[in-house]
């Protein structure tokens, strides 16, 4: 139930994911376009409907995506014994970090798909038929590349989000939850400051695994993409795409967090 309203708002934030992925295509240059650069050339190269290029795989990867982890959230969280009590710092961590990890793991090739879509690079008519032409050309490799990168960003992203969203609600007034309107905006609330701090920490994982999955050639590890990013941009190039990204997973993150919180209260979970 989680993910199928989770599917909504992914047709709106796709276009910041699109917008992302196309910073990361300005490799050969130092020169680095701005957000609202890119948003008018693609525009105007492809119409307003090249701003959702990629959106059939985005929603094959992120609405499985989100009951996979929210799933594993909740059958960790009541092998602990926490399933209606508050999570500390560590154990949220700890409980963001494995259940994103198996949700990773699991649409990784999806993942690999997705970013190749949006660039641009590639020309696949389809979802399987992405799926054939990789595993023909490059095997179990190219419909894993990246993951190292991948993991590394959303493992640690979604262990520090879950921690930071726990305990910034947790420092909200006990009798502000008990209003549905007021809970859902302590929730989006709490998302929103979880996002954007989770979101700085792991950026350049996403820059990393981004290269790797655009250019497996040219980068068939993370040290070969973290090399030439410091090479070519410096530190800087590590946070390229930034605002975007940013904006993207935390509203994403945030607009998750609050349909989970709302469910679960109303199916009389929590």
């Amino acid at each position: 139930m989680c993910s199928l309203r989770y599917s909504y708002g992914i047709f709106v934030l796709d276009t910041l994911d699109f917008i992302v992925t196309h910073f990361v295509l300005f490799h050969s240059s130092r020169i680095q376009p701005g957000m609202m650069t890119i948003f008018t050339n693609i525009i105007r190269q492809e119409q307003i409907v090249g701003l959702w290029r990629g959106m059939v795989p985005s929603i094959a990867r992120c609405v499985p995506g989100v009951g996979i982890y929210f799933s594993s959230l909740h059958w960790l969280k009541a092998k602990m014994g926490k399933t209606k009590g508050d999570l500390g710092a560590l154990e949220a961590i700890t409980l963001g970090v494995v259940a994103r990890t198996m949700s990773g793991v699991a649409l990784i090739p999806i993942t690999v798909i997705k970013t190749r879509y949006e660039s641009g690079v590639y020309k696949y008519n389809s979802l399987g038929g992405a799926l054939k032409a990789i595993y023909k050309a490059e095997g179990i490799r190219g419909l894993s590349c990246g993951l190292g990168p991948t993991l590394a960003r959303d493992a640690p992203f979604s262990g520090l989000y879950l921690m930071f969203y726990s305990q910034t609600k947790q420092s909200v007034p006990k009798e502000w939850m008990q209003s549905p309107g007021a809970a859902s905006a302590v929730h989006f609330s709490s998302g929103i400051v979880a996002g954007i701090a989770a979101s700085l920490v792991t950026n350049p994982a996403d820059v990393l695994k981004t290269n790797m999955q655009l250019y497996p050639d040219k980068f068939p590890n993370a040290f070969s993409a973290a090399v030439y990013v410091h090479q070519t941009y410096g530190v800087k190039g590590y946070f390229k795409g930034a605002v975007p990204r940013m904006l993207r997973r935390t509203l994403m993150a945030a607009m998750a967090w609050t349909v989970f919180e709302e469910v679960t209260r109303t199916i009389g979970l929590k």
